[in-house]
Formats: C-alpha cells, sequence, structure tokens
C-alpha cells in the first residue's frame, strides 16, 4: 500500500470511532453496556464503508513449488501383445508412477500412443498403428519451453508417420525401454509390395515385392502370387547371413474386369516364430477402358510436364503432348488440353465443334484472348498487354464435385495477363483470383457446362509451381494430383447430374482409415445442407448390419468406418427425406501390420537415446533408469512467488458484512425502544 492509502485508512479509523462516540456516548444520557456495542457497530459499519471507498490493494504472496515434468509414454499398439511384452509393460509403468521419489521431484505425466498421442493411465495394446513421430510433435506442445526428461516404454516398431529418430528435441533428453526378445530370429517377410491400384483388362500390371531375412543360415525360400487356387508366379529365393533382402519384380496378367485379390507368400523349411509376416494380400481394380487425353501447346513450359505427371498419376489416363499442327484426328482423345491457345488452334477448335470433345482451356500470357473471345462464350476476356500475378481464394460452396482445400491460399501466384474476366451463363468458380490482397471478383479455375459439353478454365500459367509448393507442404505429390484428377474426372463424364454422389474405394486395407464421402444436391442441383444421410454397411459373411449417420464437413457428408474386420461388405447410402440411395460395395483386405514383427527395433532406439543424450534400457534395469532420473541436475524443483493484487471493492463478504452490522443495529435498537 502507499502512504497516502495507509493516511486514509487511519483518517477513516479517526472518523468512524468520532462519529460512534458523538452519536452513543456524546449525547447519550446513559452509558451503559449497550451503548458502548451499538457504538461498536456503527464504528464497524462506517470503517467499512470509508474502507470501500478508499479501495485499498490487498497484496498477497503465495510460494508454488514447480516440478519438471516426466513424460511416461507407454506404446498401445497390438505389436507388444504379440511379442507378449504387454504384462512386462504394465509392470514397468506401474513400478515408475508408484515410486515415491520420483514423484517428489518429478510430475509425472501419463500417455499413450499407437496411431494417436493421448493422456491415458489404462493400456488395452489394441492399437492398429504405432506412430512414435506423434509423441515428439504432441510433447513439445503440452510442455513449452521446458527442459524435461521422456521415459517411452515401447518395441520401437513404427508403422506410421514420419521418422521419429530425428523428431525429438536434441535438448530433452529420451529414455527408451526396450519391450520384447532382442535375440535375433530366424525369419522370413514380405517387407514391402508396390502395386499401381488400377491395371486393364487383358493386359499385364507389375508387381515388385521386396523381402528380408533375418537369421545366419543358408536358405532357399518359395516365392509365390496366388489368386484364388491358382498359383501365377512361382520363383526360388536364395538368402543368406551376407544376403538377407530381395527383390521380386512380377508381371501379372488382368484376366477378369473389376477388384481382383492377390496373395503374396514366401515360405522355407525352416521352423519361423512369426509365420504371418510370411504372406500379404494385395488388390487390383481392372478396368476395361482408358481415357487418352491429348495435351495441345505451340509452346515449351514447365507446366506441361507437371500437368502430364499429375494426370498420369491415375493409371486410368493417358497423355499425349502434340503441337496443334500436328493433330489429325481428334476422335482418338477423350478430353482436349489447349495451352495457352491462339489462332494456331483454329481448326482444332472447328473441328471439336461436330466432335463435341471436352475441353481444358489453360491460359497464360501467351494465349490469344480475342481469338478465345471469338471460340467459346462461357468466359469474355478484355486483357491488357501488362502481366499480372494472381493468387487463389478457394470457394467452399463449389458443389459441381467433392473436392477439399489442399492449401490453394498458399500456392505461388499464377501470371496472366492483367484485365477483367466476365462470366457469362452456367459457369462454376472453383477458385476466384486476387492481387495481392485485393479481390478481382474474376474467376482462376472456372467450370462450365452448355448441352452436355463440359469445359473447364485455368487462368494463369506456372501451374508446376503449385504442384512443387503442394510436395513442399505435404511431402508428397498426392494432394495436388488428386486435385488434377479430379478436373480430368468431371470433363471425362458427360453423366446427367445425380442427387446423391458418394465417393470410395474399392478395397482398403485393414487397420487403414476408412472413410466414404458424399454429397446430396437439391433441385436446382446446389448442395444440401439439411440433408440427413446414413449408411447401412453389411458384411456379406455373417450378415451383421452396422448403421452409421454421415457427418457434414465444408461441403460434403463424411463417414469413418474404422473397426470393421476383413472381408467382403455391401453398403447402402440414404438420403431420409427425399428416400434417394446409393448402394455398392468394397473388401477390406487381411493385413495387420502391427503382426509383421518379432524383434523391437533396438538400433533406431539406441540411436534415439544417443542424440538427445538419453540412454536405452531394459526392463530389469528400472533401479539404474530411476537413479539416473534423480541424480540428474539438469531436473530441479522450482519455487515460484506468486503475487496476487485484489482491490477490497471485489471482496463481496465486506459487503455482506456492512449490510448485517447495520442490520443487527437496527434490530437491537428497535427492540430497546431507541427508535
Amino acid at each position: 500500500m502507499t502512504i497516502t492509502t495507509i493516511l486514509l485508512i487511519l483518517l477513516s479509523l479517526v472518523i468512524a470511532v468520532g462519529l460512534s462516540f458523538f452519536q452513543y456516548y456524546y449525547k447519550a444520557k446513559n452509558k451503559s453496556k449497550l451503548n458502548l456495542f451499538l457504538a461498536f457497530l456503527r464504528f464497524s459499519s462506517i470503517f467499512g464503508l470509508l474502507l470501500l471507498l478508499i479501495n485499498p490493494i490487498i497484496t498477497r504472496n503465495t510460494l508454488e513449488t514447480v516440478k519438471t515434468p516426466l513424460a511416461l509414454v507407454v506404446d498401445n499398439s497390438s505389436s507388444i501383445s504379440y511379442l507378449n511384452a504387454d504384462k512386462t509393460a504394465l509392470k514397468i509403468y506401474k513400478e515408475l508412477t508408484s515410486n515415491k521419489v520420483l514423484q517428489e521431484k518429478f510430475d509425472i505425466q501419463s500417455y499413450q500412443f499407437d496411431n494417436e498421442f493421448q493422456q491415458s493411465e489404462k493400456f488395452d495394446f489394441k492399437g492398429t498403428q504405432s506412430n512414435l513421430d506423434a509423441i515428439a510433435k504432441d510433447l513439445k506442445n503440452i510442455n513449452k519451453n521446458i527442459i524435461f526428461p521422456t521415459v517411452i516404454i515401447t518395441d520401437g516398431n513404427q508403422t506410421s508417420g514420419n521418422d521419429y529418430v530425428y523428431a525429438f528435441d536434441s535438448n530433452n533428453k529420451v529414455f527408451p525401454i526396450v519391450l520384447g526378445d532382442t535375440i535375433k530370429q530366424l525369419d522370413l517377410k514380405i517387407n514391402q509390395l508396390n502395386i499401381n491400384k488400377y491395371a486393364f483388362y487383358k493386359n499385364k500390371f507389375p508387381v515388385e515385392v521386396f523381402l528380408q531375412y533375418s537369421g545366419d543360415k543358408n536358405i532357399v525360400a518359395d516365392f509365390s502370387i496366388s489368386q484364388g487356387n491358382s498359383i501365377l508366379s512361382k520363383q526360388n529365393i536364395s538368402f543368406s547371413a551376407s544376403k538377407k533382402t530381395a527383390v521380386v519384380n512380377v508381371l501379372l496378367p488382368a484376366e477378369k474386369v473389376g477388384s481382383q485379390i492377390f496373395k503374396a507368400t514366401i515360405t522355407s523349411k525352416e521352423k519361423e516364430k512369426n509365420t504371418y509376416n510370411n504372406t500379404k494380400n494385395f488388390a487390383v481394380e481392372v478396368m476395361d477402358q482408358k481415357t487418352n487425353i491429348a495435351l495441345i501447346s505451340a509452346i515449351n513450359h514447365p507446366d506441361i510436364s507437371a500437368l502430364k505427371r499429375a494426370i498420369e498419376s491415375n493409371a486410368q489416363r493417358k497423355v499425349t503432348v502434340v503441337n496443334p499442327k500436328t493433330i489429325n484426328l481428334l476422335q482418338d482423345y477423350g478430353i482436349l488440353i489447349y495451352y495457352q491457345p491462339t489462332s494456331e488452334f483454329k481448326s482444332l477448335f472447328e473441328m471439336n465443334k461436330s466432335a463435341e470433345i471436352n475441353t481444358f482451356i489453360i491460359t497464360g500470357t501467351h494465349a490469344d484472348f480475342s481469338f478465345l473471345n471469338q471460340q467459346q462464350h462461357n468466359l469474355q476476356f478484355k486483357m491488357s498487354g501488362q502481366k499480372e500475378e494472381y493468387l487463389a481464394t478457394f470457394n467452399s460452396q463449389f458443389n459441381l464435385f467433392a473436392i477439399d482445400d489442399i492449401g490453394f491460399e498458399n500456392f505461388p501466384p499464377l501470371q496472366n495477363p492483367f484485365g477483367t474476366v466476365t462470366a457469362n451463363g452456367n459457369v462454376s468458380v472453383l477458385l476466384a483470383s486476387k492481387i495481392r490482397n485485393i479481390e478481382t471478383n474474376s474467376p482462376l479455375l472456372a467450370f462450365a457446362e452448355n448441352q452436355g459439353k463440359r469445359t473447364a478454365f485455368l487462368l494463369g500459367e506456372n501451374l508446376w509451381k503449385w504442384r512443387l509448393q503442394s510436395h513442399v507442404d505435404n511431402q508428397s505429390f498426392d494432394k495436388f494430383d488428386v486435385f488434377i484428377d479430379k478436373t480430368i474426372q468431371f470433363l471425362a463424364s458427360n453423366n446427367s447430374k445425380k442427387a446423391l454422389v458418394v465417393n470410395h474405394e474399392s478395397f482398403y486395407n485393414s487397420g487403414e482409415a476408412i472413410e466414404i464421402t458424399a454429397q446430396y444436391f437439391n433441385k436446382n442441383y446446389e448442395f444440401d445442407e439439411k440433408a440427413r444421410l446414413t449408411i447401412s454397411v453389411i458384411n456379406t459373411k455373417n450378415k451383421q448390419t452396422k448403421n452409421y449417420d454421415l457427418l457434414k464437413s465444408n461441403n460434403s457428408y463424411k463417414v469413418n468406418l474404422d473397426g470393421l474386420t476383413a472381408g467382403n461388405y455391401d453398403f447402402i447410402v440414404k438420403e431420409l427425406n427425399s428416400k434417394t440411395s446409393y448402394s455398392s460395395h468394397f473388401e477390406i483386405l487381411d493385413f495387420d501390420i502391427e503382426k509383421q514383427f518379432i524383434n523391437p527395433d533396438l538400433e533406431k532406439l539406441n540411436q534415439l537415446a544417443n542424440l538427445t543424450q538419453g540412454k536405452t534400457y531394459f526392463p530389469g534395469q528400472m533401479n539404474q533408469l530411476v537413479k539416473s532420473l534423480l541424480e540428474d541436475e539438469s531436473y530441479k524443483t522450482i519455487q515460484k512467488n506468486n503475487v496476487t493484487r485484489s482491490p477490497l471493492i471485489d471482496w463481496v463478504w465486506l459487503l455482506v458484512l456492512i449490510a448485517g452490522l447495520l442490520s443487527t443495529e437496527w434490530f437491537v435498537r428497535k427492540y430497546n425502544g431507541l427508535l
């Protein structure tokens, strides 16, 4: 408190005493004990009121003890059960969390991880994935700007996420506790299998298989690929102490249309502890047609290569790059891409008036916009000779087909001449353009449909920079390639608009996220945000049915069907208000990635411990781990002095006390006939 506040409080004390004395002693005829009591009540209430008027700030100091966090993370994936280490993991967890000395020094934080990282004190070891990378990311957010140790009870086998070895902060020590038998067992394993999702009827498709051997003996293994009871390929593979891996490339025939299931198997005469990883099922969707696309350009540009790669990431597409002067038969193609068209394209536009092939027009600084105004009427261009850079703005209300925002607004600008673009008729805008932060009210990517013919417009060059930026953001081209594929899919189909559109895969691996998306449109073909969509999933073998609601996202409805076992499933999506429905099927392949391991990954865990200045421990070394943590001077308990300042007027109970004192004074005076 300041000196002024103290002087005011003393003055209030004098005033309260003076007024009480004047009323109950100076003016009183009888100076009884009752007068003394009433004077005390009056003094207390006056002094309390004056204190409220002065409103002094009350300061309180409290000491808070802050312990260093100790993150105790348990691997909850099913691989721990397969390695018969679940009971060991629980024993270690209980031993560490119940240690009184550790509790005194550390704030023990209990977590679990499988496909996700979360706080938990109970573990069932049924997780379908092991994402150790999530531990590093989430602990950094939870314990910001703090030096703390992390104890991970795990086998070190990772099945999802980025490499965890380099994900942890090197300033925070990590102490892995290794679960499972580290003695190497003889094991043959199908480590990885690379295939395309799609193949074409009566063609052959490639399969690449990576085989791995753990052991010291010289053995000969039998590798085969079968479909049903038929063996399609078989060969012998030799392994030894010096040759522990092999790559097998096979061409398989696509003899049937539809989803085809295959099984890869590797066996030997030697006895193995784990035979589950000797087989792996895979599926291929055999198509009976392919979309041929002509990418027509009179100039060389990096966009052409980027477009070709993105489109052909879908095996159903084949892109042919041609010059407008050399193309003759348009009927050979299902889609025409005009890249920066000029008057050289005139004959193509004229031929396409009768062929009526869907087109994708991409403009740029070399395009002839006067020529485009003559050849099409969906967009009207008034362009200058000045170059401009246009950024993208995603339209979440776009409803021609389901598409997610892949970060368009963070992509580099596209280059196009400066000017105005006016949409005429039935044009849907997916991406609008802006110059820096100024909206232009003009499209950047738009789609039009007139009398069954579809056209797409991308108004700007340097699309290759978008694909590169997408790879930088996601460490993969997949999101960008899917965006281009959906654009091509729209142009490849002339089907009439459907009220209910459902997107799903023909097959999934067990343990993967099984997501089905749907869109429902009203009579004006506008996305209906009030639709009520449900899905019934029926196991074709045991006829068990499960029902789910589809939840609304930005411009679609989604459902996650995780938890379904391997097998064939039929499903029906229904819109309850209109009774519209869509039915199809999918298959979940029997593949449990957590069953692929027979040993912990000791090498990676040692690497992680060394990079963070920690140490790897085994289940029988808990005393050494506890001793190391307790003796580490980096982790000290800190005492904080918390200063709390509160004004007296915030004390509600003081107001209640003053009211009580005044009420008591009135009641006593009334009772004794002094009123």
